[in-house]
């Protein structure tokens, strides 16, 4: 990454779009705490974070999905999600671990299958199950890697739904990477672009779509002239 600047604000939904290889996962390796800093310097809410290990800036509420779902295959979807109430921001005793676990299994549509094994879920519903542990940390901030990927039409304009529902009802912003562009350009309310580990363009998905930087480095002239 190269002197990347950007903001993210509580209520929003923000896209972070770019060719494979620009940085995108980097940044969000870097907001989590995977990977540190070199130079410059990271705040949430107010908070130096620049120093702070993943599990401190989970507990201050920022939570991730990944773009490989890896749930704990040999457990029930109720203890997958129990991981995330029991180390994340909330300080919960048993029993309100166990209705928390079973409030976000049916936010996310699976309380039905909450006695099931992770490895038994298709893919629309291992993504669900990645976003519900993510959920039961407690965020403020969501950081979303590609939760379309390989996802059918009417699965993607469910899981659309999803987003705005965490946004508008549990009051998460979100901040979003994401290559199916018709899904984010509708859905982000601001898009920032990365290529080769720099900041391009940032605006919104309108300005986006046609800025000639974003065409030649991702889009392509096709994209600009259907949207």
């Amino acid at each position: 990454m190269d002197s990347v600047d950007f903001q993210v604000s509580k209520g929003e939904i923000v896209g972070l779009i770019g060719p494979n290889g620009s940085g995108k996962t980097t940044l969000f390796n870097t907001i989590s705490g995977i990977y540190g800093l070199e130079s410059g310097k990271l705040e949430f809410g107010g908070v130096d974070i620049t120093d702070l290990p993943v599990h401190r800036r989970c507990k201050l509420g920022i939570g991730r999905t990944f773009q490989v779902v890896r749930p704990f295959n040999e457990l029930n979807l109720i203890d997958n999600v129990k991981m995330g109430c029991m180390f994340g921001c909330q300080d919960l005793g048993e029993r309100e671990t166990q209705e928390k676990t079973l409030e976000i299994l049916d936010f996310v549509g699976l309380r039905s299958r909450k006695d099931q094994k992770a490895e038994d879920l298709n893919l629309i519903d291992k993504k669900k199950l990645e976003i519900a542990r993510a959920l039961a940390t407690g965020p403020r901030l969501l950081l979303l890697d590609e939760v379309f990927a390989g996802l059918d039409p009417s699965e993607m304009a469910a899981s659309t739904k999803l987003l705005l529902r965490i946004r508008d009802e549990l009051g998460i912003t979100e901040f979003w990477v994401e290559h199916v562009m018709r899904a984010i350009m509708n859905t982000a309310e601001r898009i920032i672009v990365l290529n080769m580990g720099q900041k391009i363009a940032e605006g919104k998905p309108s300005e986006i779509s046609t800025n000639d930087l974003v065409i030649k480095a991702y889009l392509g002239e096709r994209f600009a002239k259907v949207a």
